[in-house]
């Protein structure tokens, strides 16, 4: 039958599809890594508070980088270039969600506007990093090979969860409710566009090295087809809600160093 546990064990189990979701998950998260470096270095002063959780939030994204780059190494296998129509982040960026590259580039200040548009790009889309880490530690916690990046990665994308909906909350008792609002849903209903976009590029790509037949491959992209429906239709408010988190200050304390995989 086919399953979320039963593709993912089939991608896990052949060196090259493993090769690219790695090298796909590694560029993601350095490239969040960056972003977030440079968010922390140009927030404006009267949110100096929240340079050091940003920073942190880049450095766990640095973390997670190295931890996709350090389990193909330990199969031996080196990173390849990531497909353009699968480089999420870059695709999100291009269709103006988030804080644009020229701006993080420029050694300008930020504006409270400028806080509120990180963050709320970035509660939608850890929203997708915990959802997608939470099933595969439902799977694949106990693994010998993944299990400890899957339970180390999880953890640290709830934190980041945890820690946009209590600094958009704070945002939002200041006065910027509205604007929170409006940019929430603004990257909740792009960001699932381009989720369905990417992953039908990367089941294209990986049907191709793994040699799926057509009726597999129609099958699994109706599937992403029909998620998307879903999210358009309703799924997408998940995205958008706030609610103060029962963990406090996930990001207050310094990053965990990433674990060896010998």
């Amino acid at each position: 039958m086919l399953s979320a546990k039963s593709l993912f064990q089939e991608i896990l189990d052949d060196d090259e599809s493993f090769r690219l979701f790695c090298s796909i998950a590694a560029s993601g998260e350095s490239q969040g890594g960056w972003e977030n470096a440079r968010i922390a270095a140009l927030v404006p002063p009267d949110q100096r508070d929240l340079a050091p959780k940003i920073a942190r939030h880049g450095a766990d994204e640095d973390k997670h980088g190295r931890i996709f780059d350090a389990l193909l190494k330990k199969r031996g296998l080196q990173p390849v270039p990531v497909p353009p129509d699968a480089d999420y982040t870059m695709l999100l960026e291009r269709a103006g969600i988030g804080l644009a590259h020229d701006r993080l580039r420029a050694d300008q200040p930020l504006t409270v506007q400028d806080v509120v548009t990180y963050l709320a790009h970035s509660r939608v889309t850890e929203q997708r990093a915990s959802e997608q880490m939470e099933l595969l530690r439902k799977h694949f916690a106990d693994h010998p090979d993944i299990g400890r990046a899957v339970r180390m990665i999880s953890h640290d994308e709830d934190n980041h969860l945890a820690y946009c909906h209590e600094e958009l909350l704070r945002l939002a008792r200041a006065g910027h409710g509205r604007a929170i609002q409006r940019t929430l849903r603004e990257c909740a209903l792009t960001e699932i566009r381009v989720h369905r976009d990417v992953s039908l590029a990367v089941m294209s790509h990986m049907g191709r090295i793994l040699g799926w037949s057509r009726p597999k491959a129609a099958l699994l992209a109706a599937g992403v087809h029909a998620v998307y429906a879903g999210e358009r239709l309703a799924g997408w408010h998940r995205m958008v809600s706030l609610t103060m988190p029962e963990r406090r200050d996930t990001l207050g304390g310094p990053a965990t160093p990433a674990p060896e995989f010998a």
